[in-house]
C-alpha cells in the first residue's frame, strides 16, 4: 500500500469536490438576481443525490465486470459497495479511495448541465432528471471510457477495444455533458424574452471566484487522474496550468478584436474552455501542444457561443458553447498533437503516428455526442410530458427562487430603515428599465 499515492488521490478528490461548490458560484453569479439561489441548489441538489445513488449502484455499473459489449457494468457487483472496505495488502491504493474519486466526477458531471436551463427549471423535475441522467447515461458512459480491463475483468468498449484515449472526462464527462445540455434546451424551450431583453450576471466578482476555484480544483480532476504522485500527475499538472492560461488570453484576444473590449466574463469564460479542452488530453501531449490546444478551444469557444442567438436555442450560460465545443476540441486533438514522448505514449497526426489515433478520438466523441444526446431528449420529452420540466410564467418573470425556495438571495429590507420588501422590489424594476433603454 503506498500511502503517498493514496494520499494524492484523496486530496485530488476533495478539491473535485471542491469544484461543484465553485461551479455553483460561477453559474450564480451568471444568473440573473432572482436567480441565483436555484442556479446554486441545482449544483448542490446533484451533489448530494449523485452521492447517494453513487454508493448504492453507480460505482457498480460503471466500474463492475462488464455484462456485454463494453456497454455496462453488472449493476449489483459492488451494489452498496459491500465488501469494500477490507484492506487488499497487494493493492497500491485502496479502493475506496479510487471509489471516492470516481464519484465526484459523477456529480460535477451532472451539474454542469444544470447552466443550460437556468432561470426556468422546476427544482422537484431537475433531481428527478439527476437520478435518471446518472443512472443511464453517465454511469454506462463512464464504464465505456474509464472502466479498463484487468485480471479477470472487462471494462467499457471506448477504453479497450476502441483505444480512443481520454485521460480526465473529456468524452465522459464535457462531451456528454454539453451534449444533454443541448438535448435539454431543445426540449424545455426558451426563457420568456431571450432576445430581447438584457439578461446580464448579476454578480461578475462571484463569476470570477468560481472561476478560480474551478482552476484550482481541476488540477485535483487531471492530475489527480494518473492516481499516483508521479510522473504523470506532473505533466498533468502544468499541461493543465499552461494550456488554461492560452485559452484565457485568447478568449480575451478573440473579444478585443471583435467587440473592443476584453472582459471579466471573458476571461472566466476562457479558463474553463481551456479546462475542458486539456481534460482529455493532459496526459498525451507536450506543454507546447497544450498550450495550442488550449489556445485554439478558447478562441472557438469564444465564437461558439454566439451561436445560440443565431441558431435560436438559448443555452443560459454556454455549456454548449464551452463544454460540447471544447471537449471536442481536446478530445480531437489529441489525434494530431499527441506525442509519445508523453506519458501516454502515442504520436498523433503532427508526430508521425498518421490517422490512427485520430479517428479513434473522433469515433469516441461522436459516440458519446449521439448517445448522451439522444437518451436525454427521451428523458427530458418524458420529463415534460409527466411532471413538466418549467416553472409557470408568474415564477420566471417574479422570481425562481420565491416561487421554488421561499427564499431570496439578496435581503434588501436589511438595508437601512427604508429599504423594506417593496422599496427592493421597486429599486429592481428601475434598474432592469434603465438596462433595456
Amino acid at each position: 500500500m503506498n500511502t503517498g499515492d493514496t494520499a494524492w488521490i484523496l486530496t485530488s478528490a476533495a478539491l473535485v469536490l471542491l469544484m461543484t461548490p465553485g461551479l455553483a458560484l460561477f453559474y450564480g453569479g451568471m444568473v440573473r438576481m432572482k436567480s441565483v439561489l436555484n442556479m446554486m441548489m441545482m449544483s448542490f441538489g446533484a451533489m448530494a443525490l449523485v452521492s447517494v445513488l453513487w454508493v448504492l449502484y453507480g460505482y457498480s455499473v460503471a466500474f463492475g465486470d462488464d455484462v456485454g459489449l463494453g456497454l455496462l457494468g453488472d449493476p449489483t457487483e459492488f451494489f452498496g459497495l459491500a465488501g469494500m472496505m477490507t484492506e487488499d495488502p497487494e493493492a497500491a491504493y485502496p479502493v475506496m479511495a479510487f471509489v471516492a474519486f470516481q464519484m465526484v466526477f459523477a456529480i460535477i458531471t451532472v451539474a454542469l448541465i444544470s447552466g443550460a436551463v437556468a432561470d426556468r427549471t422546476k427544482f422537484s423535475t431537475w433531481m428527478v432528471f439527476v437520478a435518471i441522467w446518472v443512472t443511464i447515461v453517465y454511469f454506462p458512459v463512464a464504464h465505456w471510457v474509464f472502466a479498463f480491463d484487468g485480471e479477470g475483468v472487462t471494462g467499457g468498449w471506448i477504453a479497450n477495444q476502441l483505444a480512443a484515449l481520454d485521460f480526465a472526462g473529456g468524452t465522459a464527462v464535457h462531451i456528454n455533458a454539453g451534449a444533454a445540455a443541448l438535448a435539454l434546451v431543445l426540449v424545455i424551450g426558451k426563457r420568456r424574452g431571450f432576445g430581447r431583453e438584457p439578461m446580464r450576471p448579476h454578480n461578475l466578482p462571484l463569476v470570477m471566484l468560481g472561476a478560480g476555484l474551478l482552476w484550482f480544483g481541476w488540477f485535483g480532476f487531471n492530475a489527480g487522474s494518473a492516481l499516483s504522485a508521479g510522473n504523470t500527475a506532473a505533466v498533468a499538472f502544468v499541461n493543465t496550468l499552461c494550456a488554461t492560461g492560452a485559452a484565457a488570453l485568447a478568449w480575451l484576444l478573440v473579444e478585443r478584436l471583435r467587440d473592443g473590449h476584453p472582459t471579466s466574463l471573458g476571461a472566466a469564460s476562457g479558463i474553463v474552455a481551456g479546462l475542458v479542452a486539456i481534460t482529455p488530453a493532459c496526459n498525451a501531449v507536450s506543454p507546447v501542444g497544450g498550450m495550442l490546444i488550449g489556445a485554439i478551444a478558447g478562441a472557438l469557444c469564444a465564437l461558439a457561443v454566439g451561436l445560440k442567438y443565431k441558431l435560436g436555442y438559448d443555452d443560459s450560460l454556454d455549456v454548449v458553447g464551452v463544454h460540447l465545443v471544447g471537449g471536442i476540441v481536446g478530445t480531437v486533438l489529441i489525434g494530431i498533437f499527441g506525442t509519445a514522448t508523453s506519458p501516454a505514449g502515442v504520436d498523433g497526426l503532427l508526430f508521425g503516428g498518421g490517422v490512427d489515433q485520430l479517428w479513434r478520438q473522433v469515433v469516441g466523441a461522436v459516440a458519446v455526442l449521439l448517445f448522451s444526446f439522444v437518451v436525454t431528449y427521451v428523458i427530458a420529452s418524458v420529463l415534460k410530458a409527466t411532471m413538466g420540466f418549467r416553472v409557470d410564467e408568474a415564477a420566471e418573470e417574479g422570481g425562481i427562487d420565491q416561487a421554488e425556495h421561499a427564499e431570496s438571495g439578496y435581503d434588501f429590507g436589511t438595508f437601512g430603515s427604508g429599504a423594506g420588501p417593496r422599496s427592493a422590489v421597486s429599486h429592481r424594476r428601475t434598474t432592469d428599465e434603465e438596462v433595456s433603454a
